[in-house]
């Protein structure tokens, strides 16, 4: 839909001017959406922000190669998206922050509100 007048609302406009984010970051966070878009990734993050989890078992859970697995966790590490640490020779995977952990529940809860 189309406003029938063409009129600039020049308050609005210069509020929004005011809070704009930087270039830099509007890319970053299209970074971590093209991520995400990723219906395999979207799996990984959704698995871990229930649990942490080692490659093999994210391996299981998606029905994939270990190494597929790997490749979409150093993406989404690139990203600061997931993160890992060692325990003893496993490597666990978790959600970096809480930030990512409540990105992706409002993402579910809001397609879900929709069925």
């Amino acid at each position: 839909m189309k406003c029938e007048v063409e009129y600039i609302h020049e308050d609005r406009v210069r509020r929004v001017e005011e809070k704009m984010i930087e270039e830099e970051d509007v890319s970053d966070v299209s970074e971590i959406f093209k991520a995400l878009g990723d219906p395999t990734r979207m799996k990984i993050m959704y698995s871990l922000s229930i649990e942490e989890l080692c490659v093999c078992d994210l391996a299981k859970l998606i029905n994939m190669s270990v190494s597929a697995v790997s490749h979409h966790l150093r993406i989404l590490r690139n990203l600061r998206l997931v993160k890992h640490k060692k325990e003893g020779k496993m490597v666990l995977y978790s959600l970096d922050d809480h930030h990512i952990t409540d990105l992706i529940s409002s993402c579910i809860e809001h397609v879900q509100e929709e069925r």
